[in-house]
């Protein structure tokens, strides 16, 4: 069986010599640089290391099953990402007690590795291979981390590379750091021989989710619990919300800790504080530890009893957010439980030909430990839901708040605002419970399965599923796919545009031995080859077909059959629902800022209840009274409608957006599109069409070794009649790219309709051929003698009129015989190879032809050097200047050949010694608004780069054409002058590729002065130096990040505008590495290979067909990047509203404590319906309608503030706060000075808010909450101007009429209901001018004072503190290169 983890141990290392006996003279460095490029990690394969140290361990981690749908590799580079539990604090995770125990394992481990030296398990020959040993506690996962008895450390690339350190002296070292007197042991063994061991706390870094948990166990305390009880009812249930609210003093007040493989339940806690209480799930079990965890590697090697695999008596089991694990009781952990392999998946004859699946007992033991195969959420109830949402701190605050007004006879407005939380709450839970409803029906798929148990085919619901069983997939009835599982027998077509976007449809083969080898469910990517065989869950299945063998009569056996491998939430779509369900927090300051500042002003309410406090005790007031009035100064100081108010902005961007066919799925990554430095495109399909054009087709004339002139269509290429074609030339050349072209490709027939890649479609249209697919049977059923006549490959025929080849001999019998290309064999493209091949047979003939395609590059090193004509070079560099895509083709013939050689034939072996033939050429047109946004984007200073797969010289020039880059200024190409991508010490060239003359520093990316003797006043002249940029290839990049200094690269990284030939994972790479240095970074692109870029970008847009891609946070149905000025525009709306919104909400608060701390003075205070009036008909419709204000048209070259301490917002709040404060005191004088003042009447029961001062103050106030809104109503340049916010300028209107209404000429009824006094007709007008010059001053300030004030605070605290403030990183290199 496979062990729990398929990797090495982490102290295992090679034994050879060489590395030992090295010339001591060589310095150690040096030496480690030079060997470092055997250890490098390939771009695409997850490959284990062997090179680590015992010491320093830290962290665990497992690699679940999201990372391996193919197409994303979301998870590839986590070897190189920033670990981010690095400075996570966990309440309940003893680190020193942890790091003991690992160091008595490790060395234990140390000893057994010796002894497996000693045995000859390893060789030389190992040090380069896939390490297949897994010593019991420790190993690798592969990324470069390394799992040591719980825990994962990541290599520093100076580890990888260091093959040569001697065990001895790795022991001594050991040894001396950390002492063996510091063991101590963990407590004997039970029974079953199990260790009972001390752990009471693990640290587990899940890949996948790039998240780190501790999990620490525990079991209730009766007295703690006891305790609690008394708590909860002494403090009539307040002590029961707090510790709700607080889950770590619950814990340390009920637990008792308790190692983990005893306790009752477990806290969870991840880096991001979030922390869940979760019992553990117990069940009497009596099975093998193999049956759960797999047979160790370390098993398959030596001779073990059967006391190696011990019975456990208990399975215990924890579900971590969908995430299962299991606990393995001898290395005293949990580990994960998606990674086990069945003992039998071990070569295809034994899975194809013994026709018995699993039986009953057996699929009930596997369903226990891997759960059902549904992808089942969990909802809450609507009691549970109720009581979440009423519990939370917002709303038991209202509640708190309306029990107080209650107190102080203010039940109208209590009613109102207890009628509107109400409806909140409820609204929240039908939302809610619709969004769940909707992913439940989403993600949960039930279908009946044809499926093999115990040697017989019966249906069974697909929830019974579990990993091993073999099904049939051919069953009319299955349009998706239940699990991950293998294709055993069988052709498949799949449409995995859930998990990728991409829409072109992808084929599916049947396994082989070398991929039950490959597969490993617990790495981190799934391999490429390992990809074209897997059936991924929640794929649509556009086509499945029988295996089409002729000797095979039986019914059962003529089904195209799957095995399962992963059931449930382990599978890929299982693994895309829970990151919908879990999504990560955004990080965005704004929000934590924003509590910070509700603290701040609490802190103020604070002060307010002291001096109210002191002040009632004077006026001799009820205590009852003086205790309701202070503490509704906080309710006013704090208002309850704030965090909704925080939410406006992004939902009415979300509304636009969503009008313009953009979708989100994460709205917290709104407001980051306002703060982008830099956008990323990928080219096809994207900046240009997707499909291509056939411009025309190059071959290599012999014997001349020439390129012909262009051949813009197939008659060209070869004239159907013989007087059509010159008798002194050879037609093979144009035979075999003409062949190529209507065999090589990767095309399928569904309902009569081609569905593929779209540059194969274009290309094999231009043949004019008709194609007909066939099936290709496995190599195992073939016999050397077998004929064509019982094969079933795919045919490839000419058009009507051209069946026949005419260069056959008139007299040969086969210059009858119609051309018909069967396929025997394909070798699908792959992007690290960049090519495809096919082998084709022309019908009744025993010899084959190999026909390729691939990049030009790519041929270089496959094709005999003399079939290239001397102008190969130079006439691809013309095409790829120009912009168009260029594809070589390359052929040869192989005299004999029968199927069986040909379905055994590697590769390697069909793909070389070719004779190149020509070129295809490809028009790449930009789409008509590519250049428009490109331009919009770069005169707002966001700067646009390009990612893309293609040529350097295609994308330079579409880059220029559509003004990513100057037309006139130079672009600088590196190339390899020594060694290359695997060579550290290489040496790297920087010529420009419009005049090699022109060059780079190559250590610091300076233009070089050209030589004396050249002109330069030629049309890229030397002042075009000042503005150049720079192009790199993926294998030039691939260097600069692994052994280049990082200077080097950090330079290259805000100099690089176009990077060219990208694999997926370095574009997800290199989205990572401008992160790094404080960009900004988003991504734009339409395919499957950009999918780790979308993901790891701060914004990432997908252009695709589903209303809501897996693959990005915003998706756009418009298939242009229209879509990206659009999001960002929106985004910096969504943040100058939040910010504009926040600043109200905090002016109205400070306003409403301004007017109700001064009636306090008199024991006075603002009236129930003028609270309501003001809360309710003022505050929320112009809250609501200040957000509704749209974004402006153009993108400026200023960015909004993100962050809300900071002096640009808080200098001008606290001004406004501090003008408000004065209009008031103003107000609050003149009043009390008038002949006609009517002062308050002091009530020890009652507040009396029948006087002049209330009347004053409120109106007043009136006129503050409208006017502040427009003064804080931002238009131009992030958003449009008030004026085309129709419903807030109606509201304005509404308003301003109302209160002056109110002011001026009020109804008896109105009058008696606000509770106004009288008022002098000179002093309502004094009113209206106090409150219009309050505004006046508000406006101006907000415009001119505050604004320079804030700079003039920046630069004083600069001068007193000698602190200056941090620019971005990428912002200082550039500062450094400007010439």
């Amino acid at each position: 069986m496979s062990s729990h983890y398929t990797r090495p141990r982490a102290d295992s290392r090679p034994l050879y010599s060489a590395a030992n006996s090295r010339d001591a003279s060589m310095d150690e460095e040096e030496f480690l640089r030079r060997r470092s490029d055997m250890y490098r990690r390939g771009s695409n394969m997850s490959e284990a290391s062997f090179l680590a140290d015992v010491d320093m361990a830290q962290d665990e981690m497992f690699s679940g099953p999201m990372s391996e749908s193919v197409p994303t590799a979301t998870s590839t580079f986590a070897y190189r990402r920033s670990r981010r539990d690095s400075d996570a604090d966990f309440e309940f995770y003893d680190e020193e007690l942890d790091a003991d125990e690992s160091l008595e394992e490790a060395i234990e481990e140390e000893d057994e590795l010796g002894a497996l030296e000693r045995q000859g398990s390893f060789d030389a020959s190992d040090a380069f291979m896939e390490p297949e040993v897994d010593l019991e506690e420790e190993g690798h996962v592969g990324n470069g981390y390394e799992v040591r008895n719980g825990h994962v450390r990541r290599e520093s690339r100076l580890e990888r590379k260091s093959s040569g350190v001697s065990k001895s002296s790795r022991g001594s070292r050991t040894s001396a750091d950390t002492p063996l007197l510091r063991r101590h042991h963990s407590g004997g063994s039970d029974a079953s021989g199990f260790r009972t061991g001390g752990r009471v706390s693990q640290k587990i870094y899940i890949l996948t989710e790039d998240m780190t948990i501790v999990v620490a166990g525990f079991k209730t305390s009766l007295f703690g619990f006891a305790l609690y009880l008394c708590v909860c009812l002494l403090t009539g249930g307040l002590g029961y919300l707090l510790l709700r609210w607080l889950p770590k003093w619950y814990v340390k007040l009920v637990g008792r800790t308790t190692q983990l493989a005893k306790c009752d339940w477990v806290v969870i806690e991840n880096q991001w504080g979030e922390m869940i209480v979760q019992d553990m799930q117990k069940q009497v079990f009596g099975q093998s530890l193999s049956s759960v965890f797999g047979q160790s590697e370390r098993n398959k090697m030596m001779d073990y009893d059967e006391y190696d695999d011990p019975i456990m008596d208990e399975l215990r089991i924890l579900d971590y957010r969908y995430i299962r694990f299991c606990f393995h009781p001898l290395k005293d952990k949990f580990v994960s439980g998606n990674v086990w392999k069945d003992p039998t998946w071990s070569n295809m004859d034994a899975l194809t030909t013994v026709r018995a699946g699993i039986d009953s007992d057996e699929q009930e033991n596997r369903e226990r430990i891997f759960g059902k195969n549904e992808i089942n959420i969990e909802m809450k109830t609507t009691t549970q839901l109720l009581m979440d949402e009423a519990f939370h701190p917002f709303y038991v605050f209202q509640i708190a708040s309306i029990l107080l007004w209650s107190m102080d006879e203010y039940y109208y407005y209590a009613g109102c605002i207890f009628v509107i939380s109400v409806a909140s709450i409820t609204t929240t839970l039908i939302e809610t419970k619709a969004t769940m409803k909707r992913l439940r029906e989403i993600s949960r798929f039930d279908c009946d399965i044809r499926v093999l148990r115990s040697g017989f085919w019966r249906y069974v619901e697909s929830s019974e599923l579990v990993p091993g069983d073999v099904y049939e997939v051919t069953d009319p009835n299955l349009g998706q796919f239940p699990c991950d599982s293998l294709l055993l027998s069988g052709d498949c077509i799949v449409n995995e545009s859930m998990l990728t976007g991409e829409s072109v449809p992808v084929s599916k083969t049947p396994a082989t031995d070398e991929t039950l080898e490959r597969i490993s469910l617990s790495a981190s990517a799934i391999h490429a080859d390992v990809a074209k065989h897997m059936l991924f869950s929640g794929t649509k299945i556009i086509r499945a077909r029988r295996p089409q063998d002729a000797d095979i009569n039986q019914d059962e056996e003529a089904a195209a059959l799957a095995l399962v491998v992963r059931t449930g939430f382990n599978t890929t779509k299982g693994a895309l629902v829970r990151s919908m369900l879990f999504p990560k927090p955004s990080g965005f300051k704004f929000y934590r800022d924003s509590f910070r500042y509700i603290s701040v002003m609490a802190c103020i309410a604070g002060i307010g209840f002291i001096a109210s406090f002191i002040n009632f005790i004077r006026l001799g007031l009820e205590w009852h009274l003086i205790i309701v009035r202070a503490l509704d100064l906080i309710t006013i100081v704090v208002p309850p409608a704030l965090p909704a108010t925080l939410t406006i902005g992004t939902n009415f961007a979300l509304g636009r957006l969503k009008q313009k066919n953009i979708f989100c799925i994460s709205p917290q990554r709104v407001n980051v599109g306002g703060k982008l430095d830099v956008m990323c495109f990928d080219k096809t399909g994207t900046l240009t069409e997707d499909g291509l054009d056939v411009l025309g087709v190059r071959v290599v004339s012999r014997p001349a070794n020439r390129f012909t002139d262009i051949l813009t269509d197939a008659s060209a290429l070869l004239p159907g009649a013989t007087y059509e074609r010159d008798p002194t030339y050879d037609y093979n050349a144009n035979k075999a790219i003409l062949y190529t072209m209507a065999t090589c490709h990767s095309l399928r027939i569904v309902d009569d309709e081609f569905i593929g890649d779209p540059l194969d479609l274009k290309m094999f249209e231009y043949t004019g051929w008709q194609y007909e697919e066939g099936t290709e049977r496995g190599a195992g059923n073939a016999t050397e003698d077998e004929d064509d006549h019982s094969l079933s490959p795919s045919v490839a025929r000419p058009p009507p009129g051209l069946e026949y080849d005419l260069d056959e001999d008139q007299d040969s019998p086969n210059s009858r015989r119609p051309i018909e290309l069967g396929v025997l064999k394909s070798f699908e493209f792959v992007s690290q190879l960049r090519r495809a091949s096919v082998v084709v047979r022309q019908f009744g003939e025993k010899s084959a032809d190999v026909y390729v395609k691939g990049a030009p590059e790519a041929m270089k090193d496959i094709c005999k050097p003399e079939s290239f004509p001397a102008d190969y070079d130079d006439l691809l560099a013309y095409y790829t200047h120009r912009g168009f895509r260029v594809i070589a083709c390359a052929s040869k013939h192989i005299f004999k050949l029968n199927w069986l050689k040909v379905q055994k034939m590697k590769r390697e072996e069909a793909e070389s010694n070719l004779d190149f033939v020509g070129f295809i050429i490809f028009e790449n047109k930009l789409k008509p608004t590519t250049e428009g946004i490109i331009r919009e984007l770069r005169d707002a200073d966001i700067r646009t780069v390009m990612c893309t797969g293609d040529n350097i010289l295609t994308a330079i020039s579409v880059a220029r054409e559509c003004g990513l880059i100057d037309r006139n200024a130079h672009c600088f190409v590196p190339h390899f002058e020594e060694g290359d991508a695997h060579t550290p010490l290489a040496k790297l060239t920087w010529e420009s590729v419009d005049n090699p003359v022109y060059q780079l520093d190559e250590h610091t990316l300076k233009p070089l002065p050209p030589p004396a003797e050249h002109d330069s006043s030629l049309p890229y002249d030397v002042s075009n130096l000042r503005n150049y940029s720079i192009a790199v290839t993926g294998d030039v990049f691939r260097w600069l990040v692994d052994f280049a200094n990082p200077k080097l690269l950090q330079q290259m990284l805000v100099l690089g505008q176009v990077f060219a030939r990208m694999s997926p994972d370095e574009k997800h790479e290199m989205i990572e590495k401008l992160q790094s240095i404080d960009y900004c970074a988003g991504f734009c692109g339409d395919g499957a290979n950009d999918c780790g870029a979308l993901k790891a970008a701060d914004v990432g847009i997908s252009l695709s067909e589903a209303e809501a891609s897996v693959a990005a946070p915003f998706t756009s149905r418009v298939f242009d990047i229209s879509c990206v000025p659009s999001v960002i525009r929106e985004g910096r709306a969504a943040l100058v509203t939040s910010f504009s919104c926040f600043k109200y909400m905090s002016l109205y608060s400070a306003i409403q404590f301004t007017s109700v701390s001064f009636l306090y003075a008199s024991a006075s205070n603002l009236g129930d319906f003028q609270f309501l009036y003001i809360d309710l008909l003022l505050i929320l419709p112009i809250a609501i309608f200040m957000g509704w204000t749209g974004p402006y048209r153009e993108l400026s070259r200023k960015r909004p503030t993100a962050s809300l301490v900071s002096r640009k917002v808080l200098t001008p709040l606290l001004g406004q706060i501090a003008i408000c404060i004065v209009v008031q005191l103003v107000g609050w004088e003149a009043v009390r000075k008038q002949p006609w003042y009517q002062p308050p009447v002091i009530d020890r029961d009652h507040s009396n808010s029948h006087n002049s001062e209330n009347t004053t103050l409120f109106l007043l106030s009136c006129y503050q909450y409208i006017l502040s809104a427009i003064v804080l109503s931002v238009g131009p340049p992030f958003r449009q101007s008030m004026r085309h916010n129709l419903p807030f300028v109606i509201t304005m209107f509404v308003a301003l009429a109302i209160s002056s209404y109110m002011l001026f000429d009020p109804a008896p009824w109105l009058y008696k209901l606000m509770e106004l006094t009288y008022l002098s007709s000179v002093f309502k007008i004094f009113i209206l001018v106090l409150g219009i010059g309050g505004f006046c001053c508000m406006y101006l300030s907000e415009r001119l004072l505050f604004p320079r004030l804030a700079k003039a605070i920046g630069k004083g605290y600069v001068r007193v503190s000698g602190k200056v403030k941090k620019r971005k990183e990428y912002k200082e290199i550039i500062e450094k290169m400007r010439i």
